[in-house]
């Protein structure tokens, strides 16, 4: 119970100890995990094997619920997260060809962060900016109408 515990800090424990004492604590496990991927960024396997002790929940019941929805990062992420537009708008004004070019210069896939910690690079569905495509969120600042040659720039703000 204890190391469970020390996973966490104070606020989280508190909202975990909040959820348990409601009709149905088990409800809350998406929230919960919501809860600690914004404090710590992802979900480690720790983080979810102390949430399984915590909220008596099976640890596979965690880690496929975590699994399941691609909100959920299982994987620490850098410092500086983009997140390229791949919806139909954007697709068809060539985010492929920016996705590639973020790919070249840094040297990494989508759902891969750089050596140094610093980037992480994924896709999303939609960003709703159709009218501004392609689109490209680094970090809290969205980009529209975003080139491959536009790219280097872009990661040079974030350097």
């Amino acid at each position: 119970m204890a190391k469970a515990r020390n996973e966490f800090s104070e606020d989280i424990l508190r909202y975990i100890d909040e959820c348990n004492k409601s009709k149905w604590p088990k409800s809350f496990l998406i929230a919960v995990l919501q809860k600690i991927q914004q404090k710590y960024g992802y979900l480690s396997r720790e983080k979810m094997q102390a949430v399984s002790y915590l909220m008596d929940i099976p640890s596979a019941k965690v880690s496929g619920v975590a699994s399941f929805y691609h909100y959920f990062n299982l994987k620490q992420s850098g410092s500086v997260v983009i997140s390229i537009c791949m919806g139909t708008a954007c697709f068809v004004k060539g985010a492929e060809k920016v996705k590639r070019k973020f790919e070249e210069e840094l040297k990494i896939r989508v759902g891969e962060t750089t050596k140094d910690g610093k980037f992480s690079l994924f896709e999303t569905r939609c960003l709703g900016m159709c009218a501004m495509a392609p689109v490209v969120k680094i970090g809290e600042e969205c980009f529209s109408k975003v080139t491959p040659d536009m790219v280097k720039d872009l990661l040079k703000k974030f350097t």
